[in-house]
């Protein structure tokens, strides 16, 4: 005869699967907004910079010089390129340096939380705040006249904004891997981030053709190409090209994460 052994008083029920996911999921975003400061600055950037564009460039038409498109067509699509890589690189990066150096990620690990899900929920949590990002960043610019982006581009805008925040993502924590400390990291990120962003042409069209070959084989160019594409045109498809190039660079930041990242501080 078998016997029922109950459950101790007091003590919670193992969570599972989802339920721990959702659980990290959550624990970052509150984490998140319990600095209303860096949540603020987060939010705000991006929109002062696109409504400072939308006063300097709102007059400029059609032209050539931004690919058919008028400039504030161009620069929702790139700032709001450059506010997923703020939120999935460059903070990610930043806030992984410091949670080793502060011994939290070694605590963490202690505990019966997956490094999988851990990793899953920074994910989410990042393509949360992206999305928020590009969203206000949409409505600044048609505060100006710039247009929505057309229904039939709803999946490919989409699609190619989670795997560009996965992307950008798994490359901040392979960046992550290799800072040594938490007062080093900005400067690594940005030493990283700053001649791509320029190369790429997220604030100036780029017209050399060398350097335009260069940029499209680097994940920033081929994310601003395909967001700008989503945003600007209303023909059906995915922009393969584009997406294929964030899908490498995110496997190997995945490959280089997973072989390198460290969750004990380095000695010094």
């Amino acid at each position: 005869m078998s016997i029922a052994v109950p459950r101790a008083a007091g003590r919670p029920a193992q969570r599972r699967g989802p339920a721990l996911l959702w659980h990290q999921i959550r624990y970052e975003q509150l984490t998140f907004w319990r600095n209303p400061q860096s949540a603020f600055f987060t939010f705000v950037f991006p929109v002062i910079v696109i409504a400072i564009f939308g006063g300097l460039f709102g007059g400029i038409g059609e032209s050539e010089f931004y690919y058919g498109r008028s400039a504030l067509q161009y620069y929702v699509s790139t700032i709001a390129a450059v506010s997923v890589l703020g939120s999935c690189y460059s903070q990610l990066a930043i806030v992984l340096a410091a949670r080793r150096q502060n011994g939290i990620l070694k605590r963490v690990r202690a505990t019966p939380l997956p490094a999988s899900a851990y990793f899953v929920g920074l994910l989410a949590h990042c393509v949360v705040v992206s999305v928020v990002d590009v969203l206000l960043i949409t409505v600044v610019g048609r505060l100006y006249g710039v247009s929505l982006p057309a229904s039939s581009q709803l999946p490919a805008l989409a699609l190619t904004l989670v795997l560009g925040a996965a992307a950008f993502c798994t490359l901040g924590v392979a960046v992550a891997s290799l800072i040594r400390n938490a007062e080093a990291a900005p400067s690594v990120v940005q030493f990283v981030l700053f001649p791509l962003v320029f190369i790429s042409g997220t604030y100036m069209p780029i017209h050399s053709g060398p350097l335009n070959g260069i940029a499209a084989a680097l994940p920033v160019k081929p994310f601003n190409d395909a967001l700008l594409r989503a945003f600007t045109t209303d023909h059906a498809g995915l922009p393969w090209r584009d997406l294929g190039v964030l899908l490498l660079w995110g496997a190997l930041g995945a490959v280089v994460a997973v072989r390198r990242f460290r969750w004990d501080p380095r000695a010094e």
